[in-house]
């Protein structure tokens, strides 16, 4: 039966990789001082972002893989699980990681931040890869922690931990920012084969049986994450995904409203709504005007 690890406690996770646990909450880990290894899944309840210097075989989130290579970042947030896939092998890991449970940051205005931390979220080709003059201000910001982590823990040490980890969080919105430009051409592939699918779900009866497309549906066919997917739109076009969808849907129905043929109930249910007033509602907040109001102007 294959070995699963839980690690719940940021103790558990300094033990299976050979480390003194210098305070409950946090843990700055050096790979190269855990055991040689293979590949096992390891289930988190706890935030742990991993700077790997090594090739330890594919890494599969979910049902998926991390576009992964040596000196990449991934993060794992609580309730997520990491599957290394080489089960035979036995490699040395190396490279540096920043571990730490919810409770550090309860009551600190990083608590209030975590959500828009998207990147905890991406999965497949999404791992943040880093030039070095970054993976040296990475090492910088750990070393940092892992300073204050060697002091007597008192009534500072929270939030001064808290605000490290803040700032370093901020350093990686920032690489994520470089990533999506430095991978321009490669994000308008996506772009382009989002407004392909788009194109051929509004020309095809998949709306009148399917119903509304939604932005998860379009993540999970480009092999994205939701949250990646939506940030890379919301970079490439000024628009959130759903909004594209939205002006999708408009333009789809602004186009069959001029073939007086068709009644707007017919119409709505064709675009995949359920019922026929969330269409006219739906529609006359984006237009100003209501299907038939627009059928009657032009």
């Amino acid at each position: 039966m294959e070995q699963v690890f839980n690690f719940e406690t940021i103790s558990e996770y300094n033990d299976f990789n050979n480390h003194e646990t210098l305070h409950p909450l946090v843990s700055i880990i050096d790979f190269s001082k855990a055991k040689p290894r293979t590949g096992s899944k390891m289930n988190f309840e706890v935030y742990c972002i991993f700077l790997k210097q090594v090739n330890c075989g594919d890494l599969k989130y979910g049902r998926n893989y991390y576009d992964y290579q040596e000196g990449t970042l991934v993060f794992v947030s609580p309730g997520q699980t990491i599957d290394v896939e080489n089960k035979i092998d036995y490699y040395q890991p190396a490279g540096h990681g920043l571990v730490f449970h919810p409770d550090l940051i309860r009551g600190t205005s990083l608590a209030k931040l975590m959500n828009d931390y998207n990147f905890f979220s991406y999965n497949t080709s999404e791992a943040l890869h880093l030039s070095e003059k970054e993976r040296q201000l990475v090492l910088d910001c750990f070393s940092k922690i892992e300073i204050e982590l060697k002091q007597a823990i008192d009534k500072h040490s929270k939030k001064l931990i808290a605000s490290n980890i803040e700032l370093f969080l901020n350093y990686c919105e920032r690489f994520y920012d470089r990533q999506f430009i430095t991978r321009d051409n490669a994000n308008k592939g996506i772009v382009e084969k989002f407004e392909e699918l788009l194109n051929s779900y509004f020309s095809s009866d998949k709306p009148h049986t399917l119903g509304l497309p939604s932005v998860a549906h379009y993540a999970g066919e480009l092999n994205l994450s939701p949250n990646y997917f939506g940030d890379l739109i919301k970079k490439e076009t000024g628009k959130s995904a759903q909004e594209y969808i939205q002006n999708k849907i408009i333009d789809a129905a602004k186009n069959k409203i001029f073939d007086s043929s068709k009644t707007i109930n017919e119409i709505a249910y064709e675009l995949g709504f359920k019922y026929p007033q969330h269409f006219t509602r739906f529609f006359k907040q984006h237009v100003g005007n209501t299907p038939n109001e627009y059928r009657s102007l032009n």
